[in-house]
Formats: C-alpha cells, structure tokens, sequence
C-alpha cells in the first residue's frame, strides 16, 4: 500500500495505489487521522484511481474517516473509482453518505 497527501480547500487528499486490506488498514487509519488533525483539515477526498484492490478493510477505513470528518464538519468524497471497486462500493451502502466524483478537481468544486 502506497499513500500520498495533499491539502486543497481545508480537505485532505488521500491517494491510495496497490491493495486496501486488512494487513494494511490499521497503519493506514493512524496515518490519515495524524494528517488530518496536524493539517487541520475538515473534508477528505480519497483518490483511489490506482487503488487496484479493496476488501471490508477498505470500507471500515472510509466509515471511520467520515465519522471523523463529519465531526470536524466535513464531507468525504471518493474519486477515480474503478468499476471493480464501484461494485464493492455500492453493495456495501458507503454512497449513501459520501460524495462521488470522477475526479479530485471535481470533488473539490463540491466541498
């Protein structure tokens, strides 16, 4: 799992590549909330546009990090999302309460 962060317009810009999965997922929450609080960020964007695998794991990570965000009063909204991880995303009800976009400038235009 490989991470990078950028800050735009109060959010936090996480891009994942390679696989979100259980072996990976807990290191990978502490990092994105230490980067949010140190960047004082209020909204968060996941670009997953190379994020090539996710499991339940994955989920977990985005339910937490919009409770997180929604405390701050945010929003969280996911990009670049394949159709192999739309499928997931969608069965599993996460669009309900984060936004979509195709891309990090559209996401951005939202918040």
């Amino acid at each position: 799992m490989e991470m990078r962060y950028e800050t735009a317009k109060r959010a936090l810009v996480v891009s994942l590549s390679h696989d979100l999965d259980h072996h990976g997922a807990a290191s990978l929450r502490e990092k994105i909330d230490y980067e949010f609080r140190r960047r004082r960020a209020r909204n968060i964007i996941f670009d997953l546009s190379a994020l090539k695998f996710m499991d339940s794991s994955g989920i977990g990570l985005i339910m937490g990090r919009y409770r997180l965000s929604v405390a701050a009063g945010g929003k969280v909204f996911l990009s670049g999302v394949s159709p192999q991880l739309d499928r997931l995303i969608s069965i599993s009800g996460i669009y309900k309460i984060v936004g979509w976009a195709k891309s990090i400038s559209e996401a951005l235009q939202c918040l």
